[in-house]
Protein backbone atom coordinates (compact mmCIF):
# COMPACT_ATOMS: atom_id res chain seq x y z
CA UNK A 1 0.00 0.00 0.00
CA UNK A 2 1.12 3.37 -0.60
CA UNK A 3 1.21 6.45 1.55
CA UNK A 4 -1.09 9.87 1.20
CA UNK A 5 1.31 12.61 0.40
CA UNK A 6 1.83 14.83 3.48
CA UNK A 7 0.79 12.58 6.03
CA UNK A 8 2.59 10.98 8.72
CA UNK A 9 0.52 7.70 7.92
CA UNK A 10 -2.06 6.83 5.93
CA UNK A 11 -2.93 4.96 2.67
CA UNK A 12 -4.01 5.92 -0.69
CA UNK A 13 -7.91 6.62 -0.28
CA UNK A 14 -8.56 4.15 -3.55
CA UNK A 15 -6.99 1.03 -1.35
CA UNK A 16 -8.54 2.68 1.38
CA UNK A 17 -11.71 2.50 0.09
CA UNK A 18 -11.79 -0.92 -0.89
CA UNK A 19 -10.44 -2.19 2.22
CA UNK A 20 -13.58 -0.55 4.04
CA UNK A 21 -15.86 -2.11 1.75
CA UNK A 22 -14.10 -5.41 2.25
CA UNK A 23 -14.75 -5.06 5.92
CA UNK A 24 -18.36 -3.57 5.81
CA UNK A 25 -19.11 -7.38 3.46
CA UNK A 26 -17.32 -9.00 5.58
CA UNK A 27 -19.34 -7.28 8.71
CA UNK A 28 -22.53 -7.90 7.70
CA UNK A 29 -22.10 -11.33 6.06
CA UNK A 30 -19.50 -13.49 8.56
CA UNK A 31 -19.69 -11.56 11.73
CA UNK A 32 -23.28 -10.13 12.46
CA UNK A 33 -24.52 -13.74 11.59
CA UNK A 34 -21.83 -15.27 14.34
CA UNK A 35 -22.87 -12.57 17.08
CA UNK A 36 -25.65 -15.20 18.87
CA UNK A 37 -22.91 -18.46 18.54
CA UNK A 38 -20.27 -15.67 20.17
CA UNK A 39 -23.01 -14.85 22.44
CA UNK A 40 -23.77 -18.32 24.00
CA UNK A 41 -19.96 -19.81 23.35
CA UNK A 42 -17.95 -16.60 25.12
CA UNK A 43 -15.87 -17.83 22.18
CA UNK A 44 -14.93 -16.04 18.99
CA UNK A 45 -14.98 -18.87 16.19
CA UNK A 46 -11.18 -19.43 14.70
CA UNK A 47 -12.14 -19.52 11.11
CA UNK A 48 -13.58 -15.76 11.73
CA UNK A 49 -10.03 -15.35 13.56
CA UNK A 50 -8.12 -16.69 10.71
CA UNK A 51 -9.79 -14.45 8.23
CA UNK A 52 -9.16 -11.00 10.47
CA UNK A 53 -5.70 -11.99 10.52
CA UNK A 54 -5.70 -12.72 6.55
CA UNK A 55 -7.46 -9.27 6.26
CA UNK A 56 -5.05 -6.97 8.40
CA UNK A 57 -6.54 -6.44 10.59
CA UNK A 58 -4.63 -6.99 13.61
CA UNK A 59 -2.25 -4.59 11.98
CA UNK A 60 -4.57 -1.67 11.00
CA UNK A 61 -2.17 1.18 12.94
CA UNK A 62 1.18 -0.46 12.70
CA UNK A 63 3.03 1.11 10.34
CA UNK A 64 4.17 -0.32 6.80
CA UNK A 65 7.89 -1.01 7.65
CA UNK A 66 6.87 -3.26 9.94
CA UNK A 67 4.09 -5.53 8.12
CA UNK A 68 1.32 -3.57 9.21
CA UNK A 69 -0.85 -1.69 6.93
CA UNK A 70 -0.41 2.22 8.68
CA UNK A 71 -3.80 3.78 8.69
CA UNK A 72 -3.94 7.29 9.65
CA UNK A 73 -6.17 8.23 12.69
CA UNK A 74 -9.06 9.52 10.42
CA UNK A 75 -8.44 5.78 8.17
CA UNK A 76 -8.97 3.76 11.33
CA UNK A 77 -11.56 5.71 12.64
CA UNK A 78 -13.71 5.34 9.91
CA UNK A 79 -12.96 1.37 9.14
CA UNK A 80 -13.23 0.89 13.45
CA UNK A 81 -16.73 2.23 12.98
CA UNK A 82 -17.34 0.03 9.94
CA UNK A 83 -16.53 -3.23 11.95
CA UNK A 84 -18.04 -1.74 14.98
CA UNK A 85 -21.72 -2.07 13.28
CA UNK A 86 -21.40 -5.66 14.20
CA UNK A 87 -21.01 -7.36 18.14
CA UNK A 88 -17.64 -5.14 20.15
CA UNK A 89 -16.50 -8.60 20.73
CA UNK A 90 -15.31 -8.79 17.23
CA UNK A 91 -13.21 -5.49 17.74
CA UNK A 92 -12.15 -6.32 20.99
CA UNK A 93 -10.09 -9.50 19.79
CA UNK A 94 -7.96 -7.10 17.38
CA UNK A 95 -7.77 -3.56 19.60
CA UNK A 96 -5.14 -4.31 22.01
CA UNK A 97 -3.06 -5.45 18.79
CA UNK A 98 -4.34 -2.01 16.78
CA UNK A 99 -4.56 0.13 19.74
CA UNK A 100 -2.57 0.15 23.56
CA UNK A 101 -0.93 -2.85 23.30
CA UNK A 102 1.21 -2.18 20.75
CA UNK A 103 1.12 1.85 20.08
CA UNK A 104 3.82 2.12 23.35
CA UNK A 105 5.62 0.58 21.26
CA UNK A 106 5.05 2.47 17.79
CA UNK A 107 5.30 5.36 19.33
CA UNK A 108 8.16 5.41 22.30
CA UNK A 109 10.27 1.79 21.47
CA UNK A 110 13.57 1.25 20.47
CA UNK A 111 14.33 0.49 16.76
CA UNK A 112 15.02 -2.83 18.03
CA UNK A 113 11.65 -3.69 19.75
CA UNK A 114 9.49 -2.02 16.53
CA UNK A 115 11.94 -5.06 14.57
CA UNK A 116 11.22 -7.60 17.48
CA UNK A 117 8.04 -6.98 17.93
CA UNK A 118 5.68 -4.74 15.39
CA UNK A 119 5.91 -7.65 12.68
CA UNK A 120 4.32 -10.58 14.73
CA UNK A 121 2.00 -8.34 16.52
CA UNK A 122 0.49 -6.71 12.81
CA UNK A 123 0.27 -9.78 11.73
CA UNK A 124 -2.24 -11.47 15.07
CA UNK A 125 0.86 -14.09 15.99
CA UNK A 126 0.67 -12.44 18.93
CA UNK A 127 -1.65 -10.53 20.74
CA UNK A 128 -1.01 -8.04 22.61
CA UNK A 129 -2.22 -6.63 26.49
CA UNK A 130 -2.03 -3.44 27.92
CA UNK A 131 -1.35 -3.95 31.92
CA UNK A 132 -2.22 -0.55 33.21
CA UNK A 133 -5.47 -0.83 35.67
CA UNK A 134 -5.04 -2.24 39.40
CA UNK A 135 -7.24 -3.43 42.11
CA UNK A 136 -7.35 -0.57 43.80
CA UNK A 137 -6.09 2.06 41.28
CA UNK A 138 -8.21 2.19 37.71
CA UNK A 139 -9.05 6.32 36.72
CA UNK A 140 -5.93 6.92 39.08
CA UNK A 141 -3.35 5.56 37.00
CA UNK A 142 -0.99 7.49 39.08
CA UNK A 143 -2.02 5.15 42.40
CA UNK A 144 -0.18 2.19 40.29
CA UNK A 145 1.28 -0.08 43.33
CA UNK A 146 3.11 -2.59 40.51
CA UNK A 147 7.04 -2.39 41.53
CA UNK A 148 9.46 -2.63 39.42
CA UNK A 149 13.04 -2.98 41.39
CA UNK A 150 16.31 -2.87 39.99
CA UNK A 151 18.73 -5.77 40.86
CA UNK A 152 21.77 -5.72 38.45
CA UNK A 153 21.11 -5.36 34.94
CA UNK A 154 17.38 -6.67 35.78
CA UNK A 155 14.30 -5.43 36.44
CA UNK A 156 11.59 -7.69 38.92
CA UNK A 157 8.15 -7.25 39.17
CA UNK A 158 5.42 -7.86 41.68
CA UNK A 159 2.23 -6.95 41.63
CA UNK A 160 -1.47 -7.22 40.64
CA UNK A 161 -3.13 -5.69 37.03
CA UNK A 162 -7.09 -6.10 37.06
CA UNK A 163 -9.47 -6.37 33.91
CA UNK A 164 -6.90 -6.95 31.70
CA UNK A 165 -8.47 -7.05 28.44
CA UNK A 166 -7.10 -10.60 26.52
CA UNK A 167 -4.44 -11.54 28.86
CA UNK A 168 -5.30 -15.60 28.29
CA UNK A 169 -5.01 -14.80 25.00
CA UNK A 170 -1.96 -12.70 25.04
CA UNK A 171 1.94 -13.30 24.12
CA UNK A 172 3.20 -10.25 25.34
CA UNK A 173 1.82 -7.59 28.06
CA UNK A 174 3.05 -3.45 28.25
CA UNK A 175 3.05 -3.28 32.00
CA UNK A 176 2.87 -0.08 33.65
CA UNK A 177 4.94 -0.30 37.10
CA UNK A 178 6.91 2.08 39.72
CA UNK A 179 10.26 2.03 39.35
CA UNK A 180 10.83 5.40 41.75
CA UNK A 181 8.62 4.19 44.75
CA UNK A 182 10.11 8.00 46.00
CA UNK A 183 8.73 10.06 43.14
CA UNK A 184 4.70 10.52 43.62
CA UNK A 185 1.72 9.97 41.27
CA UNK A 186 2.83 9.69 37.49
CA UNK A 187 6.42 10.50 38.11
CA UNK A 188 8.17 7.35 38.47
CA UNK A 189 6.29 4.76 36.71
CA UNK A 190 8.46 2.94 33.68
CA UNK A 191 6.65 1.24 30.34
CA UNK A 192 7.53 -2.62 30.22
CA UNK A 193 7.38 -5.38 27.34
CA UNK A 194 6.83 -8.55 29.15
CA UNK A 195 6.13 -11.68 27.69
CA UNK A 196 3.74 -13.78 28.74
CA UNK A 197 6.16 -16.94 28.85
CA UNK A 198 8.08 -15.29 31.70
CA UNK A 199 8.59 -16.96 34.57
CA UNK A 200 6.34 -15.69 37.53
CA UNK A 201 3.08 -14.47 35.38
CA UNK A 202 -0.19 -15.85 36.58
CA UNK A 203 -3.14 -15.16 33.92
CA UNK A 204 -6.34 -15.62 35.71
CA UNK A 205 -9.49 -17.37 34.64
CA UNK A 206 -11.71 -14.93 32.60
CA UNK A 207 -14.18 -12.38 34.89
CA UNK A 208 -17.50 -13.05 34.28
CA UNK A 209 -19.24 -9.77 32.68
CA UNK A 210 -22.46 -8.25 32.13
CA UNK A 211 -22.20 -7.97 28.41
CA UNK A 212 -19.68 -8.49 25.31
CA UNK A 213 -19.27 -12.34 25.87
CA UNK A 214 -16.39 -13.68 23.99
CA UNK A 215 -14.28 -10.82 25.05
CA UNK A 216 -11.94 -11.58 27.70
CA UNK A 217 -10.43 -9.55 30.81
CA UNK A 218 -8.54 -11.32 33.47
CA UNK A 219 -6.20 -10.67 36.37
CA UNK A 220 -3.03 -10.78 35.51
CA UNK A 221 -0.32 -11.74 38.63
CA UNK A 222 3.27 -10.69 38.70
CA UNK A 223 5.66 -12.34 41.42
CA UNK A 224 9.27 -11.84 40.95
CA UNK A 225 9.03 -11.46 37.12
CA UNK A 226 12.22 -10.46 35.59
CA UNK A 227 12.93 -8.63 32.83
CA UNK A 228 16.43 -6.99 31.69
CA UNK A 229 16.54 -3.12 31.48
CA UNK A 230 16.38 -3.11 27.02
CA UNK A 231 12.22 -4.16 28.37
CA UNK A 232 11.97 -0.87 29.47
CA UNK A 233 9.84 1.03 26.24
CA UNK A 234 12.06 3.09 24.83
CA UNK A 235 15.13 1.89 26.43
CA UNK A 236 16.75 3.21 29.94
CA UNK A 237 16.19 6.99 29.09
CA UNK A 238 12.49 6.08 29.16
CA UNK A 239 12.91 4.82 33.11
CA UNK A 240 10.49 7.07 34.66
CA UNK A 241 8.46 8.18 32.13
CA UNK A 242 6.11 4.85 31.39
CA UNK A 243 3.22 7.46 31.98
CA UNK A 244 3.40 9.93 29.34
CA UNK A 245 3.60 6.77 27.16
CA UNK A 246 0.62 5.45 28.04
CA UNK A 247 -1.25 8.60 27.80
CA UNK A 248 -0.08 9.25 24.38
CA UNK A 249 -1.69 5.50 23.74
CA UNK A 250 -5.08 6.47 25.43
CA UNK A 251 -4.79 9.92 23.02
CA UNK A 252 -5.62 7.96 20.44
CA UNK A 253 -7.39 5.16 21.59
CA UNK A 254 -9.90 7.39 23.16
CA UNK A 255 -10.90 8.73 19.37
CA UNK A 256 -10.75 4.44 18.26
CA UNK A 257 -13.29 4.08 21.39
CA UNK A 258 -15.44 6.72 19.75
CA UNK A 259 -15.21 5.26 16.45
CA UNK A 260 -16.53 2.44 18.23
CA UNK A 261 -19.56 4.00 19.65
CA UNK A 262 -20.34 5.57 16.63
CA UNK A 263 -20.81 2.51 14.32
CA UNK A 264 -22.89 0.40 17.06
CA UNK A 265 -25.13 3.76 17.50
CA UNK A 266 -25.80 3.08 13.75
CA UNK A 267 -26.62 -0.56 13.91
CA UNK A 268 -28.98 0.31 17.02
CA UNK A 269 -31.02 3.30 15.28
CA UNK A 270 -31.11 0.96 12.41
CA UNK A 271 -32.53 -1.87 14.61
CA UNK A 272 -35.31 0.50 16.25
CA UNK A 273 -35.79 2.04 12.37
CA UNK A 274 -36.94 -1.36 11.22
CA UNK A 275 -39.21 -2.52 14.09
CA UNK A 276 -40.59 1.31 14.29
CA UNK A 277 -41.73 0.47 10.36
CA UNK A 278 -42.62 -3.32 11.33
CA UNK A 279 -44.34 -2.75 14.30
CA UNK A 280 -47.76 -1.75 14.26
CA UNK A 281 -50.06 -0.33 17.16
CA UNK A 282 -53.55 1.54 17.00
CA UNK A 283 -53.86 0.33 13.37
CA UNK A 284 -50.38 1.91 12.02
CA UNK A 285 -46.93 1.09 12.17
CA UNK A 286 -45.56 2.87 15.36
CA UNK A 287 -42.83 4.76 13.61
CA UNK A 288 -46.20 7.02 12.63
CA UNK A 289 -46.64 8.61 16.22
CA UNK A 290 -44.55 11.65 16.89
CA UNK A 291 -43.39 10.21 20.10
CA UNK A 292 -41.79 7.45 18.38
CA UNK A 293 -40.55 9.74 15.57
CA UNK A 294 -39.02 12.17 18.31
CA UNK A 295 -37.00 9.52 19.68
CA UNK A 296 -35.58 8.22 16.28
CA UNK A 297 -34.99 11.85 15.24
CA UNK A 298 -32.73 12.52 18.88
CA UNK A 299 -31.02 9.33 17.82
CA UNK A 300 -29.93 10.50 14.30
CA UNK A 301 -28.99 13.73 15.45
CA UNK A 302 -26.59 12.97 17.87
CA UNK A 303 -25.46 10.30 15.56
CA UNK A 304 -24.41 12.61 12.70
CA UNK A 305 -23.31 15.08 15.60
CA UNK A 306 -20.97 11.91 17.30
CA UNK A 307 -19.87 10.67 13.80
CA UNK A 308 -18.79 14.07 13.06
CA UNK A 309 -16.89 14.71 16.27
CA UNK A 310 -14.87 11.63 15.76
CA UNK A 311 -13.72 12.56 11.97
CA UNK A 312 -12.83 15.77 13.33
CA UNK A 313 -10.64 15.24 16.47
CA UNK A 314 -8.88 12.00 14.05
CA UNK A 315 -7.84 14.90 11.35
CA UNK A 316 -6.36 17.54 13.97
CA UNK A 317 -4.78 14.32 15.52
CA UNK A 318 -3.02 13.55 12.53
CA UNK A 319 -2.35 17.40 11.55
CA UNK A 320 -1.15 17.85 14.97
CA UNK A 321 0.37 14.49 16.17
CA UNK A 322 -1.92 15.15 19.43
CA UNK A 323 -5.27 16.01 20.10
CA UNK A 324 -6.07 15.77 23.76
CA UNK A 325 -8.77 17.60 24.71
CA UNK A 326 -10.48 16.94 21.36
CA UNK A 327 -9.64 12.75 22.08
CA UNK A 328 -11.41 13.22 25.66
CA UNK A 329 -14.55 15.37 24.20
CA UNK A 330 -14.55 12.50 21.53
CA UNK A 331 -14.27 9.95 23.70
CA UNK A 332 -17.54 11.39 26.50
CA UNK A 333 -19.60 12.12 23.81
CA UNK A 334 -19.89 9.39 21.58
CA UNK A 335 -20.05 6.88 24.43
CA UNK A 336 -22.64 8.86 26.18
CA UNK A 337 -24.77 9.47 22.94
CA UNK A 338 -24.63 5.65 22.05
CA UNK A 339 -25.91 5.07 25.65
CA UNK A 340 -29.07 7.25 24.78
CA UNK A 341 -29.28 5.48 21.55
CA UNK A 342 -29.00 2.25 22.97
CA UNK A 343 -32.06 3.22 25.58
CA UNK A 344 -34.61 4.95 23.20
CA UNK A 345 -33.97 1.95 20.49
CA UNK A 346 -35.11 -0.51 23.55
CA UNK A 347 -37.50 1.95 24.20
CA UNK A 348 -39.03 1.42 20.77
CA UNK A 349 -39.17 -2.21 20.77
CA UNK A 350 -41.22 -1.99 24.20
CA UNK A 351 -41.17 -5.19 25.86
CA UNK A 352 -39.57 -6.87 23.00
CA UNK A 353 -36.40 -5.40 24.01
CA UNK A 354 -36.04 -6.58 27.37
CA UNK A 355 -36.34 -10.25 25.52
CA UNK A 356 -33.19 -12.29 24.48
CA UNK A 357 -34.26 -13.04 21.24
CA UNK A 358 -34.21 -9.50 19.76
CA UNK A 359 -30.52 -8.52 19.37
CA UNK A 360 -31.18 -5.12 20.75
CA UNK A 361 -31.37 -6.78 24.79
CA UNK A 362 -27.74 -7.68 23.65
CA UNK A 363 -26.32 -4.66 21.97
CA UNK A 364 -27.61 -2.55 25.00
CA UNK A 365 -25.63 -4.80 27.25
CA UNK A 366 -22.02 -4.80 25.60
CA UNK A 367 -22.52 -0.73 24.50
CA UNK A 368 -22.60 -0.18 28.55
CA UNK A 369 -18.72 -0.42 29.00
CA UNK A 370 -17.51 2.33 26.27
CA UNK A 371 -18.70 4.80 28.99
CA UNK A 372 -16.25 2.94 31.67
CA UNK A 373 -12.90 1.45 30.19
CA UNK A 374 -10.11 3.68 28.95
CA UNK A 375 -10.91 6.67 31.01
CA UNK A 376 -14.25 6.65 32.34
CA UNK A 377 -16.93 9.70 31.62
CA UNK A 378 -16.23 11.44 34.68
CA UNK A 379 -12.77 11.29 34.13
CA UNK A 380 -13.23 12.74 30.90
CA UNK A 381 -15.07 15.73 32.26
CA UNK A 382 -12.22 16.14 34.27
CA UNK A 383 -9.83 16.60 31.79
CA UNK A 384 -11.93 18.70 29.43
CA UNK A 385 -12.57 21.18 32.38
CA UNK A 386 -9.11 21.44 33.38
CA UNK A 387 -7.50 21.99 29.91
CA UNK A 388 -10.66 24.34 29.11
CA UNK A 389 -9.67 26.39 32.49
CA UNK A 390 -5.96 26.38 31.60
CA UNK A 391 -6.62 27.68 28.09
CA UNK A 392 -8.58 30.79 29.26
CA UNK A 393 -5.90 31.28 31.90
CA UNK A 394 -3.14 31.40 29.89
Amino acid sequence: MTRRSGMAMGVDNDVFEQLVETVGRFTRERLIPAERQVESEHEIPDDIVMQMKEMGLFGLSTPEAYGGIGLSAAQEAKLIETLCYASLTFRSLIGTNVGIGSQGIVMDGTPEQKQDWLPRIASGEIITSFALTEPDHGSDAAGIRTRARRDGSDYVLDGTKRYITNAVRAGVFTVIARTDPDQPGADGLTAFIVPAGTPGITVASPDRKMGQNGTTTSDVIFEDVRVPESAIIGGPSMLNRGFRTAMKVLDRGRIHIGAMAVGQAQRMLDIATDYALDRKQFGKPIGEHQLVQGMLADCQAELQAGRALVRATAETYDQEGKAILEASCTKYFCTEMAGRVADRALQIHGGAGYMAEYDIERLYRDIRLLRIYEGTSQIQQIVIARRTLAARAA
